[in-house]
């Protein structure tokens, strides 16, 4: 079977890494991919793997006629069998494209919860309002990456009847304890093993909220509790004149690691001892699994099916609450610094609950599973 998978971009992101995943392991069906905008990271790494790749160069702000033509006429010439789209914009774009096109087997991909609020693009709003009237007409299936986005699409128009959902599964071979991968992030930036170490992966947004990461960290400096943070992702550096004014501004410059984006996520995973999300939005959000396959318990918002994914295993806090999420890091400081066996015993149970609920190999075959039964 011939899959034709079609994506907003190919960048470093949630949706773009599993999509990765997805082409790589699966060696039953021939995958294909069009990425809507330019070359990017995923896209050399599928070339590098004999996968075909498409990049169309769609403007940020602009979709054109000649883009749009292509995408038709490379579709008629794959003539795929099964067209999955991922994200809001390929699912419109693919969606309809594909269905002029004439690919009767179309399923959607939604890896957000909600967009519509105040801090995101109007054109966005647009699109989701727009796929909730096409979502009628185009999608076989609606294949969500989490209970709260098909709870939340749903309630602004998107079909009920044809929606499913698929959770986001996880290498946990790449993904796991690793005391060598441990000591070696710590000697890189010259932190004791005994320093607690807590960690954020994610790009630099409003969405992800830093600015009350932060102000939750300064609570605890100002406790006199000697931690570090380390942060990570798109923009978390130097160079971002916005961030390093904020931690000058609260006298945490020298406390905080910003280690901009990296390649070696499960080192950085295994060099902290917690993980902690302070996001205002999410839907199934992928480094709280991939910390927590590496065995490092998670501190997270009540964002999403963040509730779902650490169940028992962590903490789950109120959004943009900076003294609340405080406490919940001194819990998990106060825990390992017993030295006693819940810590440990936490740290098994994050792995367990990962390898055991959210794996790669569950996540392909419920959308082949899928695929196969409304094709």
């Amino acid at each position: 079977m011939k899959i034709l998978h079609i994506i907003t971009g190919l960048g470093r992101g949630g949706a773009e890494t599993l999509l990765y995943q997805f082409c790589i392991h699966d060696k039953e069906y021939e995958h294909i991919v069009i990425s809507l905008s330019g070359t990017q990271d995923y896209s050399l790494k599928l070339r590098r793997l004999n996968i075909s790749v498409h990049s169309l160069n769609f403007s940020n702000s602009k979709i054109s006629i000649k883009g749009l033509y292509k995408l038709y006429k490379l579709i008629r010439q794959i003539k795929p069998d099964i067209i999955q789209t991922w994200m809001i914009h390929a699912d419109m774009v693919g969606g309809i494209v594909g269905r002029l096109a004439g690919i009767k087997n179309i399923f959607w991909g939604v890896h957000h919860s909600n967009l519509t609020g105040r801090k995101s693009k109007n054109t966005t709003r647009l699109i989701i309002k727009v796929n909730s009237i096409l979502s009628y007409f185009i999608p076989k299936k609606i294949i969500y990456c989490a209970n709260s986005s098909k709870k939340i699409q749903e309630s602004i128009g998107f079909k009920k009847s044809i929606g499913v959902v698929i959770s986001n599964g996880y290498n946990t071979n790449i993904f796991k304890n690793n005391d060598t991968f441990r000591k070696s992030f710590r000697n890189e930036h010259n932190i004791s093993d005994d320093t607690f170490i807590i960690g954020h992966v994610g790009r630099y947004s409003p969405l992800k909220d830093q600015t009350t990461l932060i102000e939750a960290f300064h609570i605890l400096e100002q406790k006199g509790y000697k931690f570090k943070l380390v942060l990570v992702g798109t923009n978390l550096d130097r160079n971002n004149i916005d961030l390093v004014s904020f931690l000058n501004k609260k006298e945490l410059s020298d406390k905080v690691l910003l280690l901009g984006r990296r390649d070696d996520i499960p080192k950085i995973m295994n060099g902290i001892d917690l993980f902690v999300l302070s996001s205002i939005t999410e839907a199934f959000p992928n480094v709280l699994n991939e910390a927590m396959a590496c065995g490092t318990p998670c501190v997270s918002t009540n964002v999403g099916d963040s509730s779902l994914i650490i169940d028992s295993t962590g903490w789950v806090t109120q959004k943009k609450n900076q003294k609340v999420l405080a406490n919940s890091i001194t819990e998990a400081y106060e825990e390992k610094k017993l030295k006693n066996t819940l810590w440990l015993k936490r740290k098994l149970a994050c792995r367990d609950r990962i390898v055991k609920n959210f794996s790669l190999e569950e996540m392909i075959k419920r959308y082949k599973d899928i695929w196969r039964e409304n094709s």
